[in-house]
């Protein structure tokens, strides 16, 4: 296989992951991109690359850098805004993985909070369980967010080694 066609290829399979990761298809095509680029490009590079609008290319940058996966980059002497990805994938990965906790486990941990203090006769066993229910959910994502907490502030080679451990 061809650099190119590998490249193309690698692209286009980091768009169909990134849904799964919660983000769109051209912003992890557009991340994509930049982790296989030797150097920074342009939003006019990226358009050209994907055959995606400036709207579309302005947008996903924009939210990549939110993400903290992408940064500008100030090339001397050059006019046009130049970007590039974090290229270690360790880092990557707990970018992610602290982006989603943020965006979806806190929240969800917050409504969980506020739905265990529901208003009733605790002896009703409607009311039971249901708090039982939601404190069941409530235990096992504050369980989830401690071990994100762990792999977020891990160093690589200490995870992956405990998690060897663990599947041998």
């Amino acid at each position: 296989m061809k650099l190119t066609e590998a490249k193309q290829q690698f692209i286009s399979s980091w768009g169909a992951f990134g849904t799964h990761w919660g983000i769109n298809r051209t912003m992890a095509q557009i991340h994509a991109l930049l982790l296989v680029s030797p150097d920074p490009l342009t939003q006019d590079d990226m358009m050209e690359e994907l055959n995606i609008s400036r709207g579309n290319t302005n947008m996903n940058i924009r939210e990549l850098i939110n993400w903290g996966l992408v940064e500008r980059v100030i090339i001397p002497g050059e006019r046009k805004e130049f970007f590039t990805a974090e290229k270690d994938i360790w880092k990557v990965v707990r970018q992610i993985v602290k982006e989603r906790k943020k965006r979806e486990l806190e929240p969800m941990l917050d409504l969980l909070n506020k739905l265990e203090a529901v208003e009733g006769d605790k002896r009703d066993k409607n009311v039971r369980t249901f708090v039982d229910t939601i404190s069941s959910i409530k235990k096992l994502g504050n369980q989830a967010d401690k071990t994100l907490d762990v792999m977020i502030r891990a160093e690589e080679n200490w995870f992956v080694g405990s998690m060897m451990k663990l599947f041998k």
